[in-house]
């Protein structure tokens, strides 16, 4: 039972003022048990810092596990399917082991560079894996880029070995003969492919045969260290100082992850390959989708009709493509269409993609997603995260909304726009323009042999600058207003408009030469090239447009030839003589947009 008059005392001395009782200290408040709680917390704290990384804790981050790991949990799911070949995951970690396995046989060691020239095929995925499972490092080369780019990047890479198509061995053969006598050339491995006209020399090695060499059960190379270095791709085919990025295991591993968490990629996609896989190695997909245990529907060729056809045949469900993927969807004509299974996710990169292109997606039943990456980022590292209140508004406003490059993805520590001259932030109005910068795991280590890039992209600020201009909205979205004055993107394609410049300066016919981008209707922008002749006397030697732009083919690859060109008597100068280009770009602009197989040409006086 309670003793009610026990509470009953109880309660009337707590009544009592406290003033009746003598405060009492306790016995923490002593200065010798002071000083022992001080002692104990050094001790823990010691404690603490003899904690940290263990060889348990601390092996080196690197995405070739999750190809081990899917042979586990997705062993007899398809990894790839091309044409009526389908390898399941089990097999496909096996055939990469054995090209690991192969490559040291052929003496192929840490650090040494192997390229491909290939297309979406499956040796060109296998390649993500078994290249760097032996040590090497992968180069990935633009399956679009002419002899000369491919010899300079061979030559600046010191590669070792190139596996290539058959379609593009006269290119590699004409690259090769481009060396200096003094360099090694790289030992070539042609991947057949059956379903191609173009069959392989009995002569050559070929990628099946030299898979029999290698050893399925092959303990592949791991990096010593996760900043080794894993991949090399260059940004673009320049002819005097090639960009090659360098990224390391870390890095691939933290934008993999990230990829996948930002696109909410779910379990067993079919992922059909409409992104080259040379393009920033298909922005960390091949390694996102072996964590995911998704199905890689690959095309060597991408094509409006057979793009429909995979998506209908094989159930799609994901696909990535610069705007000009999504452009040639939007515009198929309806004999090539077909209605989609389910719901088909696009991601979407590469240049700004214009509203309009966005709204004719989503209008025949896509659902777009817009990032943001370089080749120095491996990946998207902003995404136009989407707000729930935002579908309530018109289809134009999302379309405009989903035009701007967003917010920073889970995985980036920070992104900013700041002013060139002050370096603070520029302020959040959408309107003030500035430079983006980058800071994250998945940048770059830098640029092979080019100390000067380096420092120049990578600040002691502790920034990477992207050189790309941009405003930052109130709510904290990004969005591109323009590129580097000297970069022209088509189709995804970075063209630097110099190059194309030194080239048509070698013209017999040509005195001076600017490129500016000129909107596109299929490509976003391609090149457009004022020009003025040479005289002889009083009268400018004569010459087509067509015969710069034929001249141009040879010289340079086919994405870089200007698809406009536009004669003037002279070009416009600053007072100090320097072409100004932000007229020309105006003048371009005022051209309206090229539309698909037409070329505007003109001749005029300015």
């Amino acid at each position: 039972m309670i003793n009610i008059v026990g509470i009953r005392v109880i309660w009337s001395v707590a009544r009592l003022p406290r003033s009746l009782f003598p405060p009492l200290q306790s016995p923490w408040e002593s200065e010798e048990l002071r000083t022992a709680e001080v002692v104990v917390a050094a001790f823990t704290q010691a404690a603490m810092d003899k904690l940290g990384a263990n060889p348990a804790n601390s092996c080196p981050l690197t995405p070739l596990g999750f190809l081990e790991r899917a042979a586990t949990v997705f062993g007899d799911c398809p990894s790839v399917v091309y044409h009526d070949t389908v390898f399941t995951w089990s097999q496909t970690h096996r055939r990469c082991l054995r090209l690991a396995s192969a490559l040291v046989s052929l003496g192929i060691s840490r650090r040494d560079v192997v390229s491909v020239l290939l297309p979406n095929v499956p040796a060109m995925y296998e390649a993500q894996f078994g290249v760097p499972m032996s040590g090497a490092v992968l180069n990935s080369i633009n399956t679009r880029l002419d002899a000369r780019t491919v010899s300079v990047l061979l030559r600046h890479s010191r590669s070792k070995l190139v596996f290539v198509d058959p379609s593009l061995l006269p290119v590699l053969l004409d690259a090769l003969a481009l060396l200096p006598t003094t360099h090694s050339p790289p030992r070539l491995v042609l991947v057949e492919d059956p379903h191609e006209k173009n069959l392989p020399s009995a002569e050559m090695m070929t990628y099946e045969s030299l898979l029999e060499k290698g050893d399925p059960e092959f303990d592949w190379v791991r990096p010593a260290s996760e900043w080794d270095p894993m991949i090399l791709n260059y940004t673009s085919g320049t002819t005097s100082s090639p960009k090659g990025v360098v990224h390391c295991h870390r890095g691939i591993y933290l934008i993999t992850i990230d990829s996948l968490i930002d696109w909410a990629v779910p379990p067993r996609p079919a992922y059909l390959w409409t992104l080259p896989m040379f393009h920033a190695n298909g922005w960390s997909f091949p390694w996102g989708m072996a964590v995911v245990g998704g199905t890689n529907i690959c095309l060597r060729r991408v094509d409006a009709g057979e793009v429909f056809d995979e998506i209908s045949r094989r159930g799609v469900t994901h696909l990535c493509g610069a705007p000009v993927v999504l452009n040639m969807l939007a515009n198929a004509p309806d004999a090539v269409r077909k209605p989609l299974p389910g719901k088909v996710r696009i991601l979407t990169a590469g240049a700004p993609p214009p509203a309009a292109v966005l709204y004719r997606t989503e209008a025949i039943g896509f659902e777009v997603s817009h990032g943001y990456g370089l080749t120095e980022t491996a990946g998207l590292v902003v995404s136009c995260a989407w707000k729930g209140e935002w579908n309530k508004l018109p289809a134009s406003d999302r379309a405009r909304l989903k035009a701007r490059q967003g917010v920073r993805t889970p995985g980036m520590a920070e992104i900013d726009v700041i002013d060139g001259d002050t370096g603070r932030s520029v302020p959040r109005d959408g309107s003030t323009m500035g430079e983006i910068v980058l800071r994250g795991g998945c940048v770059t280590l830098g640029y092979l042999n080019d100390d000067v890039a380096t420092k120049s992209a990578i600040r002691e600020n502790g920034w990477f600058y992207t050189g790309d201009v941009g405003v930052m909205h109130p709510d904290g979205y990004l969005e591109i207003r323009d590129r580097s004055k000297d970069v022209i993107i088509s189709g995804g394609e970075n063209i630097s408009s110099v190059e194309v410049e030194s080239i048509l300066y070698g013209h017999p016919a040509v005195n001076e030469a600017a490129v500016v981008a000129r909107p596109d209707e299929f490509w976003g922008e391609t090149p457009c090239a004022f020009v003025s002749l040479k005289k002889g006397g009083e009268v400018s030697v004569r010459c087509s447009a067509e015969e710069v732009v034929a001249w141009s083919r040879e010289r340079m690859p086919r994405y870089m030839v200007p698809k406009t060109v536009v004669f003037r008597d002279e070009l416009p100068k600053t007072s100090t003589g320097k072409i100004q280009k932000y007229v020309l770009r105006n003048i371009a602009k005022e051209m309206g947009p090229t539309t698909r197989g037409t070329e505007r040409n003109s001749r005029s006086k300015m």
